[in-house]
């Protein structure tokens, strides 16, 4: 295990920062998930953290040292890469033994180690076997034991299972969970998958542009994001333009949206006259028999539910989810809709635009 501190780090490539004073403390034994778009800077950022990136500022401590400018077969790291990179002229056992070979030790500890990280993988079967004989998912797995077998106290996965099929991914993800849980390892994993992260971190760093969008839990950032971009990011959500019109009695912030129906929202430290933009998960929007305005533009079967996609008389579009044991609209239906006022976030509007905010590039 190892306790990681970033200070200050920032990453220049000619006049572009790729990354800019990012700062965070990562615990030991914690699986910690860099989350954000193509090119927010997720590749950089752990490349710099395992050793393969010198830093143009800042420093990177493990367990008190700074190991800034020491490269990465001098860390104890495993890197895990999106594509994957195993020797294919060598078996996978001479795979996952590779690092224990290249540092001299005894013909038989290589054997065990191989041997012993390939049972945790469940690809002991394998071992005789050329990684070109084996599928996308198992070959992964080959590379994560011999990332493992060097020792390695931190492991870094980059992007690691995105060239997978759909289902292979969603199995794997939570094999390496259980792994690195039961090893007790420090594990930082790149992904733009925002399921992916939210089904296997403990902790979410959300990046754009360079920077830390925020940090949390996967349940806190779903359920309580502090951005719009993150409310935007992570999972799904109605975002809508609007004017803080007041509060209840009870605290909760009372908003006007464009052509002046009025919702209750979550309570905020916003007051009347506010301008304001909303964020309501779909399904924390219900259909009613009075509410706001919309007329249903799609209805797509998503496997346990439907997904309803209106306009609202707002010229916002809002989706909903219906289960499949409720009336299914048609497209044309004129429907009300009613939010959930506990889980409907309120944002300050941003300068920029909505749009600009939440652009992903």
């Amino acid at each position: 295990m190892a306790k990681i501190k970033l200070d200050h780090i920032s990453m220049k490539f000619g006049d572009f920062y790729a990354v800019r004073d990012i700062c965070i403390s990562i615990d030991k034994g914690e699986y910690l998930t860099i989350l954000g778009p193509s090119g927010c800077g997720k590749t950089t950022l752990i490349k710099v953290i395992a050793g393969i990136l010198i830093p143009t500022e800042g420093s990177v401590i493990v367990d008190g040292e700074d190991v800034t400018n020491i490269p990465i077969e001098d860390r104890d790291t495993g890197y895990v890469f999106q594509n994957i990179a195993l020797f294919p002229n060598i078996s996978v056992s001479d795979n996952v033994g590779y690092s224990p070979r290249v540092k001299d030790k005894p013909k038989e500890e290589i054997k065990g180690t191989s041997e012993e990280y390939l049972m945790l993988v469940k690809m002991f079967d394998r071992a005789g076997m050329f990684s070109t004989e084996l599928s996308g998912g198992e070959q992964q797995k080959v590379a994560i034991a011999r990332a493992l077998a060097s020792g390695s106290k931190m492991l870094m996965l980059d992007e690691p299972l995105s060239a997978l099929d759909a289902r292979v991914r969603v199995e794997l993800r939570y094999d390496i969970r259980r792994l690195v849980k039961k090893l007790g390892i420090t594990v930082l994993h790149v992904t733009h998958d925002q399921e992916e992260a939210m089904s296997v971190s403990d902790r979410i760093i959300l990046m754009r542009s360079g920077g830390i969008q925020e940090i949390g839990t996967p349940l806190d950032m779903y359920r309580d994001p502090k951005s719009i971009f993150a409310a935007y990011f992570i999972g799904e959500t109605n975002l809508m333009e609007c004017t803080v019109s007041g509060k209840t009695k009870t605290g909760k912030t009372t908003v006007r949206l464009r052509g002046g129906c009025e919702v209750k929202a979550a309570k905020s430290q916003f007051t009347a006259g506010d301008a304001a933009v909303i964020s309501v998960r779909p399904e924390h929007v219900y259909a009613a028999t009075k509410g706001l305005k919309a007329e249903v533009l799609d209805v797509v079967f998503m496997g346990t539910y439907w997904r309803v996609r209106t306009v609202a008389e707002t010229r916002d579009y809002v989706d909903y989810n219906v289960s499949s044991s409720e009336e299914i609209p048609e497209k044309g239906d004129k429907v009300f809709l009613v939010f959930n006022k506990k889980s409907t976030k309120v944002f300050a509007r941003p300068q920029e635009g909505l749009e600009e905010a939440i652009k992903l590039e």
